[in-house]
């Protein structure tokens, strides 16, 4: 077995690479050619978390378990990849930065398809972990004008549109109020650990796209009712999952109402033909385990190639 680390996963595994494999994770799955089990938790007296996930992706399968904690917050992610035909351990990789390029990743997959061409103005609420690859995939597939990002730290958000102006040759700005980020933002990003909306939907311009990608708890939710009953579409990465964990939605319409609602599963959106809808777009990002197969699969084939990681 293949034991890849980190500093493998983020050598190989650029964002434009990673959002071609997730592409190829929703359309693998309406073909029949993957499938996903949505994550299960295991709660503990202490506080701590057990997660895990598991997907099939054409010649791959495989598990990713991780750990959280109510003091220490998210440790240690692992994906472990098996042969599809064989059944044969193929490798165990660290997983933070994929889970984060892949986050960012599905994004991108997301606003290729769901924004209005272009350019665009962005708009972020977080400045933390997950933002940064959100911006990084957005930028990848959309010319971004400006990006204005608000968190409730001054400090972070101001260093976030520095490094982010420096890595990405954009015009990062640190905003001075959330609603200062979002108004006017054809592309608006939600990535924080938020239990309540984090902006307003008043703020939200018509025509936007939304990537709601923090919450993936029933319990906790970034997005306002009013935003996600004025959306003309709504896409989730899996209806089976959304049920489980949308806050988003689930806070917003009860489950036994979504039929009334436009939602659209991503896999079947990348159909040829499928074209945008007027009025605001949300993908509400919940992560599957597929998508980290497509990914871990790609790390595993070039880290192969190049001689990278070490055995067991």
């Amino acid at each position: 077995m293949l034991i890849l680390r980190e500093d493998d996963v983020k050598r190989l595994l650029p964002m434009a690479d990673a959002i071609q494999a997730v592409a190829e994770s929703f359309t693998a799955l309406a073909a029949g050619e993957g499938s996903n089990h949505p994550r299960r938790r295991m709660f503990l007296p202490t506080g701590s978390v057990l997660h895990q996930m598991t997907g099939w992706w054409r010649g791959y399968y495989g598990t990713k378990v991780y750990s959280t904690n109510v003091k220490r917050g998210a440790l240690a992610f692992h994906v472990l990849l098996y042969d599809a035909a064989t059944a044969e351990p193929l490798a165990m990789i660290e997983a933070n930065a994929l889970g984060q390029i892949r986050t960012g990743a599905a994004t991108g997959v997301a606003t290729r398809l769901l924004a209005a061409a272009g350019p665009a103005q962005v708009g972020m609420i977080g400045s933390g972990f997950q933002a940064w690859t959100q911006l990084e995939a957005v930028a990848a597939v959309r010319p971004v004008t400006q990006a204005r990002v608000w968190s409730r730290s001054e400090e972070k958000r101001t260093r976030f549109a520095a490094e982010a102006s420096a890595a990405f040759g954009i015009d990062v700005i640190a905003a001075a109020s959330a609603e200062d980020a979002i108004r006017a933002a054809g592309v608006v990003i939600t990535a924080t650990y938020a239990k309540d909306p984090v902006l307003d939907d008043a703020w939200v311009a018509p025509g936007a796209h939304v990537n709601a990608a923090g919450s993936n708890q029933a319990g906790r939710r970034e997005i306002p009712a009013e935003l996600v009953r004025r959306a003309s579409l709504i896409a989730v990465d899996s209806l089976e999952q959304a049920r489980i964990e949308a806050g988003d939605l689930l806070l917003a319409v009860p489950e036994t109402e979504w039929a009334a609602l436009p939602i659209s599963e991503m896999k079947d959106l990348m159909a040829d033909g499928f074209a945008r809808p007027e009025g605001v777009t949300i993908f509400e990002s919940l992560g599957l385990a597929v998508q980290d197969i497509a990914v871990a699969a790609l790390v595993y084939e070039r880290a192969l190639k190049a001689g990278s990681g070490s055995r067991i």
